[in-house]
């Protein structure tokens, strides 16, 4: 089975920790292709409320993200940190044919790398994926909504038919100063 939650955590955390510096304005439309993942280098507060839901369990975070991050030709990195302690890899490759980025993330630990998709449209950058188990299927998001430069809100979410979503996780995440 895909590992899921860490997926959840990395996605959710790393897209929380998106506004760069150089980020566009919420009116601005976001910065095509690769370059666009510029967003994410920085440090980042990131503080979190985790709602009780079947997929979820109540709780709340606050820890300070630091993604260490360089671009070579159509690849783009991420060493992510949690407070001081790097995580995971995260790199993105983006398809142009299909407006659409890939994720891959590879694990400190050694164990099996996870992939995934990155929607971008506009200030708005979705994660989506889906779980079947007993052949029922339910969906899932990390939705990450660009407030200005050093603000953006996030929250994670899921659904049985892509129409009616539940939260599972709701924060926030400020630019601190490199």
């Amino acid at each position: 089975m895909p590992r899921h939650p860490r997926f959840i955590l990395a996605a959710a955390l790393i897209l929380a920790a998106c506004v760069h510096g150089s980020a566009q304005s919420p009116s601005a439309p976001s910065p095509a292709g690769i370059a666009a993942i510029d967003a994410y280098k920085g440090t980042w507060k990131f503080s979190s409320v985790t709602l009780d839901t079947p997929h979820s369990k109540a709780a709340k975070d606050e820890k300070i993200l630091r993604n260490d991050c360089w671009r070579s030709v159509g690849y783009f990195a991420c060493n992510q940190f949690l407070d001081g302690k790097s995580q995971d890899l995260i790199v993105f490759t983006y398809n142009s044919d299909k407006n659409l980025y890939t994720t891959y993330i590879v694990p400190l630990d050694g164990s099996a790398a996870s992939s995934g998709t990155l929607e971008i449209h506009g200030d708005t950058w979705i994660y989506p994926w889906e779980v079947t188990e007993k052949g029922i299927t339910t969906y899932f998001r990390v939705v990450n909504v660009f407030k200005s430069p050093t603000s953006i809100q996030f929250r994670s979410e899921f659904s049985t038919d892509k129409q009616t979503w539940t939260p599972t996780a709701t924060g926030t995440e400020s630019r601190m100063s490199d």
